[in-house]
């Protein structure tokens, strides 16, 4: 049987990944944090809602392990903000599972690979 998303899911993934993003935001603006960047790339929402798994992007990435295991153990605050915010859109808000974004860290090791001397296309044939 295959995988689908309803549209409901898609709807509640898209205000879930908004509302955290800007959560997020105000709270690097409160800690004083400007050369730190977050952004939720995407959000997975379970057909039953119970459960979202959020994925950052955080830059510089030297700092994306302690910045995420800082959004774990707040993600109670953030859960307990949402429900403030979109009470009058969902009636329960998902536990959140937070997970870092490496797919522009691959992309960016590929194009390194891409534009090296060494690179693993252009050999192929030698």
């Amino acid at each position: 049987m295959k995988n689908t998303i309803s549209p409901r899911q898609r709807k509640i993934a898209a205000l879930l990944q908004q509302e955290i993003a800007t959560l997020l935001q105000q709270q690097l603006k409160s800690q004083g944090s400007s050369n730190l960047l977050i952004s939720v790339t995407k959000v997975n929402i379970t057909v039953d809602f119970s459960l979202a798994k959020i994925f950052l992007s955080i830059f510089p990435s030297n700092q994306a392990n302690n910045q995420i295991e800082h959004i774990k153990k707040n993600s109670y605050k953030i859960k307990h903000k949402l429900a403030q915010l979109l009470k009058n859109q969902i009636r329960k808000i998902p536990e959140l599972f937070f997970q870092i974004d490496d797919s522009l860290d691959y992309i960016e090791k590929i194009d390194k690979a891409l534009k090296d001397k060494e690179n693993p296309i252009k050999n192929f044939n030698k």
